[in-house]
C-alpha cells in the first residue's frame, strides 16, 4: 500500500538536492562478462535468491506486512535487484530475520537482508554491505500538544524523554546528536515506541524520515513531525546486508548501482517515499 499523506503521494526525499557522498567501502567488483550470471552466483539454494527481513515489515518499506507482494520501497527494490541478477519474482524466497541478527557476526541463512540497515564501519566488521540504495535522515516525531511539539532546535529537546528502537542508527543519533538530559528509552520495535508515545511514557521518538511520515499519518492520532536532525558530514545510507566475505557482494552492488544509474531507485522513491512537512532542527 502506498503511503499517502493528505491523500496525495509526496515527492521523494532529497531528489532536488545533490546526492550525498557514498559511504560504502566497495567490495571487489566481479570480473568477466558473465561473472554475475544467475548460474554463476553463489546463492544458498540453486535457482533461488533467499532474502531476509524482520517481522513486522513496516510501511513504507513494505506493504501489509508482506515482503513478498513487491509493494513498498524495500520490497520493490529487492525484486528489482533480483531481476538484475536474473531471478524472477517467484524465485525470491523471504525469511524472517530479526533486525539485530542480520548484522551480527556469524554465518547467515540468507543471501542478502533488507531491513533499513544503515551502512557503518562498525557493522562492516561483521558483515558485507552493498552500495547504498537509499540516503536517509533521522527525524523526531511527537503528537500535537506535547512539550516538544513546537521545538525548533536540539536545545528545545534537551529536557524531553525521547526513545528509539534498540540497535538502530536512530538510537545512536538520539544519544550522540540530540544528547537529551534524560537517558533515552529503548524499545525492541518501533510499534512499542509508538505505544509508549500514545501512553505519554515518552515525549517523542527518533526514526528515519519515511517511517516518521508513516507513524504520524497512520499510527498516531494528531501525530506531528518535529523536525529532521542536522545532517552530519557523512551521509547515512541503507544497504543490503550480506555475510562477511560473500561472493555475492560485488554482484549485488553492481545491481544496485545499475538501478541507481537508470533512474529506477529514484522512480521507486517517488512512488513510495515522502518528504513534505519535515523542517530541519537547528
Amino acid at each position: 500500500m502506498r503511503i499517502v499523506v493528505g491523500l496525495a503521494v509526496l515527492a521523494v526525499v532529497g531528489l532536488a538536492a545533490c546526492a550525498p557522498e557514498d559511504n560504502t567501502a566497495r567490495s571487489p567488483m566481479p570480473s568477466g562478462a558473465d561473472a554475475c550470471a544467475k548460474d554463476k552466483l553463489a546463492v544458498k539454494t540453486a535457482g533461488t535468491l533467499t532474502v531476509g527481513t524482520d517481522k513486522p515489515a513496516y510501511e513504507p518499506w513494505f506493504s501489509n506486512n508482506d515482503p513478498a507482494n513487491g509493494k513498498g520501497y524495500e520490497s520493490a527494490v529487492t525484486y528489482a535487484v533480483a531481476k538484475q541478477l536474473g531471478f524472477e519474482q517467484a524465485e525470491v524466497k523471504w525469511q524472517t530475520v530479526q533486525f539485530n541478527t542480520a548484522f551480527a557476526p556469524g554465518p547467515k541463512a540468507f543471501d542478502l537482508d533488507v531491513n533499513q540497515v544503515s551502512i557503518s564501519d562498525e557493522r562492516r566488521k561483521a558483515v558485507d554491505f552493498s552500495s547504498g540504495y537509499y540516503d536517509v535522515r533521522q527525524t523526531v516525531i511527537t503528537t500535537a500538544g506535547s512539550k516538544i511539539a513546537n521545538a525548533k532546535s536540539l536545545a528545545d529537546l534537551a529536557d524531553a524523554k525521547l526513545g528509539a528502537q534498540v540497535g538502530t542508527t536512530s538510537y545512536t543519533e538520539l544519544r550522540d546528536v540530540v544528547k537529551p538530559k534524560q537517558t533515552p528509552a529503548v524499545f525492541d520495535t518501533n510499534d512499542l515506541a509508538v505505544q509508549a508515545l500514545k501512553n505519554k511514557q515518552i515525549d517523542g521518538i527518533v526514526v528515519d524520515l519515511p517511517t516518521a511520515f508513516y507513524m504520524t499519518s497512520a499510527q498516531l492520532d494528531n501525530g506531528k513531525i518535529v523536525g529532521q536532525l542536522p545532517a552530519g558530514g557523512k551521509a547515512e545510507q541503507f544497504g543490503f546486508v550480506l555475510a562477511k566475505g560473500s561472493k555475492l557482494t560485488g554482484c549485488v552492488t553492481q545491481a544496485v548501482d545499475a538501478l541507481k544509474a537508470d533512474g529506477t531507485l529514484a522512480n521507486l522513491q517517488k512512488q513510495y517515499l515522502t518528504e513534505s512537512g519535515a523542517p530541519e532542527l537547528s
